[in-house]
């Protein structure tokens, strides 16, 4: 081999040689962080969608509500926030409400909080829950005051409860996504 060959051949080796040395350390020290334990949050409620209405209510429920894991055994702990509105010919509301409950079985969850900011006159400080069926197309949603008419006229409604998820999601808006719960009892 003529000593031209040689260096190119030894400059190759040896650039592979260093391209292997730094993968290898590179994977090694991607593997050490992926071997620690991740531990997924106890359930979530996130996404947004608009229901369907034939009259053409403006209506939209957006959630983010999470459950940390070192809270498994109390959903009661649940954080996070969750909006809705309803808007017909420019009538209509929006609320926000704190999140302080959040159940999830499957792709069903059902979120609880207290309205923080409104302008629905009375709403203020009133507890509402709000159930989704995420099942990718054709989710559904049901809400607390669906017997009474809007969330004012609804009396002391305790943590965790809501409607069966009746109302139709318009097509193309549902994005919820649904982390399901598994207590260790």
């Amino acid at each position: 081999m003529n000593r031209r060959t040689k260096i190119v051949v030894l400059g190759s080796a040896l650039l592979l040689s260093a391209t292997a040395a730094s993968a290898a350390t590179a994977a090694s020290a991607a593997t050490a962080s992926d071997d620690a334990p991740r531990q997924r949050e106890a359930a979530a409620l996130t996404g947004t969608a608009k229901l369907y209405r034939s009259a053409g209510d403006d209506i939209t429920f957006s959630f983010d509500a999470h459950l940390a894991a070192k809270d498994t055994a109390d959903p009661t702990k649940a954080t996070g926030t969750f909006e809705f509105s309803h808007y017909l010919n420019g009538a209509g509301a929006r609320a926000k409400a704190e999140v302080d409950c959040l159940l999830t079985g499957g792709t069903v969850a059902v979120v609880s909080g207290v309205i923080t900011d409104s302008d629905l006159p009375g709403a203020e400080g009133k507890r509402v829950g709000v159930t989704v069926h995420d099942v990718g197309r054709g989710d559904r949603l049901g809400y607390s005051w669906a017997s009474t008419g809007n969330p004012v006229e609804t009396k002391e409604l305790p943590k965790c409860v809501s409607s069966a998820p009746f109302e139709k999601v318009r097509k193309g808006t549902g994005d919820f996504t649904v982390v399901p719960w598994r207590p260790d009892f």
